[in-house]
């Protein structure tokens, strides 16, 4: 090398002592390189040429006339020689200005000729180079080295080489956050010769060569952002590199803002500037290459326009999300609100609407949800309550997550920029002022904000707040208490929107300033007097201090928490109180705070759950475990929570894992003691360990379907598909959950929300930690999976005759027997030898129960027992332990699925007879389905038809029909009451309809709920009846009525308006909607459900294509100021409609198989479609070609929302870890397609739009995804792309994908000019 340096330095010298042209001395040059067996350009030849100019030569104007020339003519590489005059010519710009002036000519010819360089056969070669010149890996902390991503870092650095050195020129640099620059731009002098060429003495032209000088400078940095290729490459840079470039930027930002130089350029104007450096778009710029989908990809992108459709159906998923989760047979162990926030940013991107569209959709979707239910039929599970809790509690704490998320990231931006300008910062809370201007618009829509009648003194009293607020009155917390209406001095009018605007200000997302909201206060006010009669103590007097006497207590129980404040109080009083004390602030905390302290319900339900695990006192010694101690307090709270509405109230507000995790101990110690009391009420009442373990026990079984086993998948890759909720998943889920608010910023934000009393639990817990509990469900499941084994002698064998006894005392009396099966030949009386028996632990009674209720059927069959004295036998039992409900559940379960008992006939004789109701229930049935067109089986009535179900399911059919309807019994018979309904709907029909008539003649009011779930039974024996119900919840929604597209259709159409007798004086035909999400969870066959829903869709796209166009009138597509027109068709309003098809079929997969299901569409369902879906080359002319393209983008959009269902747009779900394997799945099966490695029968026409519409779709909506995708696969799909004239798509999905993709997109912008 020093010989090739020696010879180059040699011939340059000659050349310039002899001033030889240039031309001759790049061609001795040239041949001199050649010789030595280097190729051009020479990156040596660069070096020693750069460093003989700024050293040797004393930077002699021939010397750079070389060096240009051998630039020109790629000898050299121009980007390398840049590179290297970087770090040597601009910290002496002030010393020599001449030479500076030179190398930004050199900057300004050679800094934009990318195309050249990336083309070089060295290509690698000379940006790593450039690497070592600038240290861009260090500077950058890149960790490939790859020549692409060094080439933005090249283009990146050389742009922050001018920036800083004009900023240090005009002395701004001291003012940026990092006070000096991070490249070598500091003044000092080159070692020049002194003789040399240029005059450098300080003189007035040589100040004004530095002025010009950075005006030349400032004027390239515009220039960088002005080229088409660079401008890309910034911008590339910033979107994928934002850490390592926000420095730059905010430079930028200040010379934009500071600088006098650029105020005196007559081609650039700081405005111009700053609008370049902040124009984001280009990257994703669809100018340039036409193509054939150009058209679509534009429709795609603005799905905010409806042309033909209601507003409301781009809120349809919430619409069926917000109707699902009011199903109370279902648990779910995560909140509400956070699945609702998923689910809204999910919307807001894919409909590219405003943050207030949005949250006005939001709000009309669950207003509608609350008019469909304010007349709903009565049924054993109030509804209006949890309604009202979606509205005013999940909903409001989804809006509030919505907020913090905007405000979080806004902070950080402004704190990790001080120089951010002052504008910028007023943007914080820009997501706020849309929800308010979207509680504004919500005064639009009167017929929505109508309260049910229930809760219409509650909204009464919230507007009578806001306008004694307004007149100066001071409302405070127990204002309202135990004072009516016609009581206070105003006279006004609430509506929903004024509880919804008080939750908001209970949350701290609103404050009183919404009070002067135009129209908010409708009323007046008249002379307030100085004393309210009828005032009754209330929350004021606990605020006071008073004591908790009884009617204090009962006043605070019926009425809820004005405000987070009073309920702290009682929480702390149920923590450090006397025992009267606690008892009493237990029973408050558990009534109307938790029902309907809807402001404060969040932490209702977390104080209730944190008061289940009462800490160890601190002067325990005993060897018992501290938990019976406290057996009044803890079973007065699990009485207060076992309302069957109650659990789904944890449920919504995710806190079912958590209050799992507290029962366990509870059910573990209380049942493990014997029958001794235990403790007293204040009222006297005794508590026995029996008790408080039933109570805690089945609370605890009705957090999962303990009746049915769990289902599992073999797939590791995808989690279980129907998979429902167990013992140790909850406890799994609370565990993580425990785990993730430890490390989880977002968790640790939510946390500062709560009450500073509410101190979360820190330590896991396992099922081996509960042994008792654990062998119980161990049993429980071996007993669903097969029948009971013989029971030997020994103590169970003597607890077993002990209950036999016990409960069949009457029938044993009177001569007849039941025994156990070992002990068959002979009867065992009743003596007082069998009640020590009795005096045992739940957990011993529970495992006796099965072998008790085999040998009671045995009895029966035998004639040894009649069904009634079977029933009461069984209320006995039942009242005895209550918690051997769960046993009788699972044992009768599981013995109608053996079917190997004798079927029961229900004649009035024996079993009750449903005769008297059963022709009422199946007209009614057929009312409900009539607009399905689904078939109802019809039943042979009259004398001689025989009503059988059986035998198991009569006796728990008889067993809860003998309970009373009253408070005590309640919590009972919602253990037993979904397991029973599910029990007889998998029996063959008509076990249902026989159920609901035994039931409606025992509470004549729950009919109509009674009816609509026999009638859902028709589904769960009938497929296609199901698959049918899923036709017509598509046409209902998109308006087709058989090949014509009518003005109907929408939210209305799907959902209805409620269902019941009460309705048109008569039971209703139910919406399809509303009948598929009451049937869709009995489906066990869900990936046969997704199948038809992808078929559904692709017909309905037929449907929107085909209907009102007569084909043999097909003209060409033409070109409106409304998009393209086939014929009559408009594409945008064809579009339009197959996008809300496809974003039902997406709402209803999601709902039906949830992320599971998504999960198999994605691997499994559409790669199969596409590879087996045979290809139909129709002969239509254009319209069978926008089909099929329609098709295409039906499925990409489908695919698209599905997965934003399942996993979130980001990766703040808990969901999202699922999603890297399945999208990179797909994405590999998309890149084999495209490259050939795959053979695919569908049409090409709906191959093309798929692909383009999916990959166009991510990149607006879910750029997060592609970073989590192998940089390999994308290049792939991206090379596919190019092949069908998509390079602008290619490198969009390039240009979102990460660091890692960076380099390929640059190379990508280079290579075709983009």
């Amino acid at each position: 090398m020093s010989t090739l340096s020696n010879d180059v330095v040699n011939i340059t010298k000659s050349a310039e002592s002899n001033a030889t042209d240039p031309s001759i001395w790049a061609s001795q040059l040239s041949a001199t390189l050649s010789s030595a067996g280097i190729s051009l350009p020479s990156v040596a030849a660069a070096h020693i040429l750069v460093a003989h100019v700024c050293c040797g030569s004393g930077n002699a104007p021939i010397a750079w006339k070389l060096l240009e020339k051998a630039s020109s003519l790629r000898i050299v590489p121009p980007s390398l020689v840049l590179a290297l005059l970087s770090t040597r010519v601009i910290p002496s710009r002030r010393t020599s200005p001449v030479a500076y002036r030179l190398y930004l000519e050199l900057v300004k010819r050679y800094a934009f000729s990318l195309p050249s360089l990336i083309n070089r056969p060295n290509y690698a070669e000379i940006m790593d180079s450039i690497n070592s010149s600038l240290n861009l890996s260090e500077i950058f902390g890149l960790q490939s080295r790859e020549p692409g991503i060094l080439v933005v870092g090249f283009v990146l650095a050389t742009l922050w080489y001018l920036l800083d050195a004009s900023l240090d020129d005009e002395g701004l640099l001291e003012i940026t956050s990092e006070k000096k620059s991070r490249w070598p731009t500091e003044s000092h002098d080159m070692e020049i010769d002194s003789h040399g060429s240029f005059d450098e003495k300080r003189t007035e032209r040589h100040e004004a060569m530095c002025k010009m000088n950075t005006l030349m400078a400032i004027e390239l940095i515009a220039e960088f952002f002005r080229n088409k290729l660079t401008s890309r490459i910034l911008h590339l840079a910033r979107r994928n590199m934002s850490k390592q470039c926000e420095c730059c930027f905010e430079h930028l930002k200040l010379l934009s803002v500071k600088s006098l130089a650029l105020r005196t350029s007559k081609n650039i104007s700081p405005e111009t500037l700053m609008q370049l450096t902040s124009d984001a778009h280009r990257l994703l710029s669809r100018e340039g290459k036409t193509s054939s989908h150009r058209t679509f990809h534009a429709v795609m992108a603005c799905p905010g326009l409806c042309h033909g459709t209601s507003h409301s159906t781009r809120w349809l998923p919430i619409d069926l999300f917000l109707e699902d989760i009011m199903d109370g047979s279902q648990v779910v162990a995560t909140s509400a609100a956070e699945t609702l926030t998923d689910l809204v940013k999910a919307l807001q991107k894919i409909n590219q609407t405003s943050w207030q569209d949005t949250f006005l959709g939001l709000w009309v979707s669950v207003l509608r949800l609350v008019q469909r239910e304010r007349d709903s039929s009565e049924g054993p599970v109030p509804r209006l309550d949890t309604c009202l809790c979606l509205l005013l509690s999940i909903t409001t704490l989804a809006t509030l997550n919505l907020i913090e998320d905007d405000e979080s990231s806004l902070l950080n931006e402004i704190d990790t920029n001080p120089f951010a300008q002052k504008s910028e910062k007023q943007t914080v809370g820009k997501r706020c002022q849309d929800l308010i201007s979207s509680l504004q618009q919500l005064d639009d829509y009167d017929g929505l904000l109508t309260p049910p009648l229930p809760v219409s003194s509650v909204a009464n009293q919230a507007a009578a707040k806001a306008m004694m607020s307004l007149s100066g009155v001071t409302v405070g917390s127990g204002y309202f208490d135990g004072v009516s209406l016609n009581d206070m001095p105003v006279n006004c009018s609430g509506n929903l929107r004024h509880l919804i605007v008080e939750a908001c200000i209970a949350r701290n997302i609103l404050d009183t300033s919404a009070y002067l909201w135009p129209g908010y206060v409708k009323g007046r006010t008249n002379p307030l007097p100085h004393s309210l009669s009828n005032q009754m103590p209330g929350w004021s007097s606990l605020v006071t201090g008073s004591p908790l006497t009884q009617p204090i207590v009962s006043a605070l129980t019926s009425s809820p928490a004005p405000s987070l404040a009073e309920l702290e109080k009682i929480y702390e009083i149920s923590l450090n109180g006397s025992d009267d004390e606690r008892i009493s602030a237990a029973t408050i905390i558990c009534g109307a705070s938790l029902y309907r302290g809807w402001n404060i319900q969040e932490h209702t339900v977390l104080f209730i759950t944190r008061l289940l695990s009462p800490p160890i006192p601190a002067d325990y010694s005993g060897a018992e475990s501290h938990l019976i101690g406290y057996a009044p307090f803890l079973n007065v709270l699990l009485v207060g929570i076992s309302g069957v509405d109650c659990v789904q109230i944890f449920s919504l507000h995710g806190l079912v894992p958590q209050l799992a995790g507290a029962l366990m101990p509870i059910c573990e110690v209380f049942g493990s003691c014997p029958q001794n009391v235990t403790g007293s009420l204040p009222a006297g009442e005794e508590i026995s360990p029996h008790a408080v373990f039933s109570n805690a026990f089945t609370l605890l079984l009705k957090l999962w379907r303990f009746d049915q086993p769990p289902i599992k998948h073999e797939d590791e890759d995808l989690a279980p598909i129907g998979s429902q909720l167990t013992p140790e998943f909850l406890l799994l889920v609370r565990n993580c959950q425990l785990a993730s608010s430890a490390h989880s910023s977002k968790s640790k934000c939510k946390i500062k929300r709560l009450s500073r009393l509410a101190s979360p639990a820190t330590e896991p817990i396992f099922m081996d930690d509960f042994p008792k509990l654990k062998y119980w469900y161990r049993q429980h499941l071996a007993c669903i999976a097969s029948p009971l084994s013989g029971l030997g002698p020994g103590k169970l064998h003597q607890i077993v005759d002990a209950l036999l006894n016990m409960i069949f005392r009457k029938s044993n009396r009177s001569g007849q027997s039941v025994t156990t099966s070992s002990s068959s030949n002979s009867s065992i009386s009743v003596s007082d030898d069998a009640s020590p028996h009795l005096r045992l632990p739940a957990w011993e009674i529970l495992e006796a129960v099965p072998f008790v209720l085999d040998a009671s059927l045995t009895a029966l069959t035998h004639g040894r027992l009649s069904p009634r004295e079977l029933a009461t036998g069984l209320k006995d039992l039942a009242d005895f332990l209550p918690a051997s409900l769960a046993a009788i559940v699972s044992y009768f379960s599981a013995e109608v699925t053996r079917g190997l008992w004798k079927p029961a006939l229900m004649n009035g004789s024996d079993w009750p007879s449903p005769a008297a109701n059963l022709s009422m229930v199946e007209q009614q049935i057929k009312k409900i389905l009539a607009a399905t067109g689904v078939d109802v089986p019809s039943l042979p009535l009259g004398g001689s038809y025989p009503a059988i179900i059986p035998l198991p399911l009569a006796a728990l059919v008889s067993l809860t029909i003998t309970y009373k309807l009253e408070r005590s019994s309640e919590r009972f018979l919602n253990l037993v009451g979904p397991a029973l309904s599910n029990l007889a709907t998998s029996c063959p029909w008509p076990c249902m309809p026989i159920l609901a008539a035994l039931w409606a003649q025992k509470v004549r009011r729950w009919s109509d709920f009674l009816v609509f779930n026999a009638s859902r039974t028709v589904f769960h024996h009938n497929k296609d009846a199901v698959v049918q119900l899923l036709r017509v919840c598509f046409s209902s929604t998109l308006g087709l009525n058989g090949s014509l597209v009518t003005s109907n259709g929408g939210v209305g159409s799907l959902l209805g308006h409620g269902y019941g007798s009460h309705l048109s004086g008569g039971i209703s035909p139910v919406a399809p909607g509303i009948l598929y999400l009451r049937v869709h969870r009995a489906v066990r066959n869900v990936m046969f459900m997704m199948e038809e829903i992808v078929s559904l869709l692709m017909h309905s796209v037929e449907d929107i294509s085909n209907s009102g166009l007569p084909t043999q009138k097909l003209e060409k597509p033409k070109k409106t100021k409304h998009g393209m027109k086939y014929g009559h068709i408009s594409l945008a309003t064809s579009m339009t409609r197959v996008k809300l098809a496809a974003s039902l079929a997406a709402s209803l997969g999601w709902i039906t198989g949830g992320m599971n299901l998504v999960n198999g569409l994605i691997k499994e369902t559409l790669p199969s479609w596409f590879i087996s879906t045979p290809g139909c080359e129709s002969d239509r002319g254009e319209l069978g070609g926008m089909v099929l393209m329609l098709k295409g983008y039906a499925l990409a959009y489908f695919a698209v929302l599905s997965g934003m269902f399942a996993w979130g747009v980001d990766s703040s779900s808990p969901t999202s870890k699922w999603r890297p394997k399945v999208v990179l799945a797909h994405m590999e099966f998309l890149a084999s397609a495209l490259d050939g490695r795959i053979s695919l029968g569908c049409n090409k026409c709906t191959w093309k739009a798929y692909v383009s519409g999916f990959i166009c779709l991510m990149v607006a909506c879910t750029p997060t995804w592609m970073q989590e995708v192998d940089v390999e696969v994308l290049k792939r799909v991206s090379k596919g792309l190019k092949q069908w004239n998509e390079e602008e798509l290619g490198l969009a999905l390039l240009g979102i994908s990460g660091v890692e993709a960076v380099g390929a997109a640059a190379e990508m912008i280079i290579e075709n000019q983009l």
